[in-house]
C-alpha cells in the first residue's frame, strides 16, 4: 500500500514545466503575462479550436467517402475535394500556434547549453528570420489568392478565391506569431536581471 503523501498541484505543475523544458529548451523563455498574455492565450485557443474542428470535419468527410464506396450505389465525388481543402485550412490555422509553442520540426544541437538570456536572444533571432520571410511572401500570397476569383472548384463549385486565401491566412498568422515571439525574446533578453533562480530550478 502506498502511504506516500499526495503531491500538491504546484509540484505537479512544476514537474510538468520541467518535462516540457527538457523536451523543448526554448519553452523556458517567459512569454507575455497579465492581460496581454491572457488575450494571446484566448487567441491561441481560438485558432486551435478552428484547426481541431477542421480535423474533425476531415474525419467525418473521409468516413462519408468510405461509406459511400461501400454502401451507396454512387460515389460521393465531393468528399475528396472537401477533405483536401479542410486539410489546407487546418495547417494554415495551426501554423502560427505551432510557432508560439515551438512545435515545428527543428534540430536541437546546442539549445540546452544556452542560458536563459541566450535562449531568449536565439528565439528573437529565429522569429525575426521567420517573420521576415512571411512578410516578403505575404504580398505574393495575396496576389495568388486573387487569381482564384475567376475560378471555381471542380465538384463543390466553390470560388477558388476562398481556397487560395488559405495562403494569406497561413503567412499572416506566421507573421503575427513570429512578431510575438520576437517581442517576447527581446523582453526576456533585455530584462534588468536574469531570472537565475528560475533557470537553476528548471534544471534540478
Amino acid at each position: 500500500m502506498d502511504v506516500s503523501p499526495q503531491r500538491s498541484e504546484d509540484e505537479v505543475a512544476r514537474d510538468g514545466q520541467e518535462v516540457v523544458a527538457s523536451l523543448e529548451a526554448l519553452s523556458a523563455v517567459p512569454g507575455f503575462q497579465g492581460l496581454l498574455g491572457r488575450v494571446i492565450g484566448w487567441v491561441d485557443r481560438l485558432f486551435m479550436l478552428l484547426a481541431n474542428l477542421a480535423l474533425i470535419a476531415i474525419a467525418v468527410t473521409v468516413v462519408l467517402q468510405i461509406s459511400g464506396r461501400l454502401f451507396l450505389p454512387f460515389a460521393l465525388s465531393w468528399t475528396e475535394e472537401l477533405s483536401r481543402y479542410l486539410f489546407i485550412y487546418m495547417v494554415a490555422l495551426a501554423a502560427g500556434v505551432a510557432i508560439r509553442r515551438h512545435r515545428h520540426v527543428n534540430v536541437e544541437l546546442f539549445h540546452h547549453l544556452l542560458g536563459l538570456r541566450a535562449r531568449a536572444v536565439y528565439q528573437a533571432l529565429i522569429c525575426l528570420l521567420i517573420g521576415g520571410f512571411a512578410l516578403m511572401v505575404l504580398p505574393a500570397a495575396w496576389q495568388f489568392a486573387q487569381n482564384g476569383a475567376w475560378q471555381t472548384s471542380p465538384t463543390l463549385r466553390v470560388p477558388m478565391l476562398y481556397i487560395f486565401f488559405s495562403t494569406v491566412v497561413l503567412f499572416a498568422l506566421v507573421l503575427f506569431y513570429s512578431f510575438l515571439g520576437f517581442c517576447e525574446g527581446l523582453l526576456a533578453a533585455w530584462r534588468p536581471h536574469v531570472d537565475s533562480d528560475r533557470e537553476e530550478a528548471s534544471w534540478k
